[in-house]
């Protein structure tokens, strides 16, 4: 398995995405092709390690020369047709080609899914690819679908978000049925906006027939309770959903940081709570979750959070080794064409 890097995308590139390359490559199992401007990632690797050759370090890092970069301020779909030699654009060209399994970039969010969509290309009975963030829930992991890719969306879209990520949950994280919601702001089937309300009634018609667990509407409070596995929501909504949690996150800790440093009797206090606080730490940041899966598209495509450290492409590169080694894609594809087979049937017999 070769899994492509985007080495030059994101804030902290290419420090973060070296650091992370070199963390992850001994627990896992795949090659990892770091893609960008070869010189310097050169010269950072003789920098932090000391080695001429990225293969000094191992001979499962391996080094793909991109002589543009995506800016974040890109226009993505001039940055995708004009930058045709940028880590991204070059990525998603292997990608394509077979030539790796799948592509990794905390770059320019519009440009990763234009690029995408156009250069790889849709899932057929697809209309909108999305993202599929991971956060954390009480014992267990919470799916945000869409998180970010698609700010205007119709009921349609929604049920398909739906269908993938039961898939992705079945397949990937061993969930035989999972629970999938709506957020929305109440329970009741008659609460929200347009969308939500048709959205709900689609979803009530169609998931039988798809074999989705649709368990109804979910509010946000209720959302990392453990009882529901993914909720689906449109990419405005899931975003700003996204940053509202992580800033809470961010929040909380600081907080509970600043109180037991507060003297020495917080201090002398805490000692024997550390290890319990230490597993809440881990348990509710972030980056131990990796990047947002992008389903939709005909070759595993991974979204990394643009502020990424090394820590999180470290986590991000072990997620997508999971995500290629399941088959997701191979399985969403089988699925959809059993769904576009459904919708032809009864094309003919009306």
């Amino acid at each position: 398995m070769v899994i492509l890097l985007d080495a030059m995308g994101g804030d902290n590139a290419p420090e973060a995405t070296i650091k992370g390359a070199v963390a992850a490559i001994n627990q896992i199992n795949a090659e990892v092709l770091l893609i960008g401007q070869e010189d310097v990632i050169l010269a950072k690797i003789k920098e932090y390690y000391g080695k001429d050759k990225i293969e000094d370090i191992s001979p499962r890092l391996k080094i793909y020369n991109a002589t543009e970069t995506i800016e974040m301020e890109d226009v993505p779909t001039v940055a995708i047709k004009h930058k045709k030699d940028s880590s991204m654009v070059v990525g998603f060209r292997l990608l394509k080609e077979g030539k790796g399994d799948v592509f990794i970039s905390a770059g320019n969010s519009g440009a990763l899914l234009t690029g995408a969509t156009l250069l790889v290309g849709r899932i057929k009975g697809v209309d909108r690819p999305a993202l599929a963030g991971i956060l954390p829930a009480y014992k267990g992991r919470l799916v945000l679908m869409d998180c970010g890719s698609n700010t205007n969306c119709k009921p349609v879209n929604l049920l398909q978000f739906a269908q993938m990520t039961h898939i992705y949950l079945k397949n990937t994280l061993g969930i035989k049925d999972p629970k999938i919601g709506l957020l929305n702001i109440g329970t009741e089937e008659t609460k929200g906006n347009d969308l939500t309300k048709e959205s709900y009634q689609l979803l009530k018609q169609k998931a039988p027939e798809y074999g989705i667990n649709f368990i109804g509407n979910i509010e946000g409070r209720d959302a990392f309770s453990g009882e529901v596995d993914a909720i689906i929501t449109d990419g405005f909504t899931g975003n700003i959903f996204l940053k509202a949690v992580e800033g809470l996150g961010k929040l909380v800790k600081r907080s509970l940081s600043d109180s037991l440093k507060k003297n020495f009797l917080s201090i002398l206090g805490a000692i024997p709570c550390m290890p319990a606080i230490n597993r809440f730490a881990k348990m509710v940041d972030y980056k131990e979750y990796g990047g947002a899966l992008f389903l939709g598209v005909k070759k595993p495509v991974v979204k990394a959070h643009g502020s990424s450290d090394a820590k999180l492409f470290e986590f991000t590169l072990k997620q997508a080794e999971q995500f290629v080694n399941n088959k997701v894609v191979d399985i969403m594809i089988e699925e959809f064409e059993k769904t576009n087979s459904i919708k032809e049937t009864e094309k003919v017999e009306k």
